[in-house]
């Protein structure tokens, strides 16, 4: 069963996160959601709460994100810190507060989602958990010191 729903959520569209130095965004995420799946260890009739909102959860970080990357990269070609005025470096500076804050507010309204749902408090703080770890596994293979993220 395990495997079935791996294998669907690897297939669905929209889980991409932006293309990082040694891998796929898709490859990536599918490495993310076997990750999850191993670790929250979830029933048959969980997985059916937990990834869609999950997978609705992603596609808004990735909007956003892909939004802040394309700020990002219009700025950087046309101008550099030292050519702006104080009000641009400011507006700059506030515009990164906004993106931050949205990302927050992502956080906060897919923690009640979570939260409302039937899924137990348990299950959400392992996912939390779970996410922080899969990070960490990334800086750790990204480093170079590790063959990707451990699956127990």
């Amino acid at each position: 069963m395990k495997n079935l729903l791996i294998a669907l959520f690897i297939l669905l569209p929209g889980l991409t996160i932006a293309q990082g130095p040694r891998m796929s965004g898709e490859k990536m995420e599918a490495m993310k959601v076997t990750f999850l799946t191993q670790k929250l260890d979830l029933s048959a009739e969980e997985a059916k709460i937990f990834w869609p909102i999950y997978n609705d959860f992603t596609r808004e970080q990735s909007a956003l994100r892909k939004d802040r990357m394309q700020k990002m990269i219009s700025f950087r070609k046309t101008k550099e810190i030292d050519d702006l005025t104080d009000a641009e470096v400011q507006t700059l500076i506030y515009n990164d507060f906004d993106f931050k804050q949205r990302e927050l507010n992502i956080e906060k309204k897919y923690y009640s989602r979570l939260k409302s749902s039937s899924l137990s408090i348990k299950i959400v703080g392992k996912f939390y958990r779970a996410q922080e770890a899969f990070k960490t596994e990334l800086l750790k293979q990204y480093r170079g010191g590790g063959g990707g993220p451990e699956r127990h």
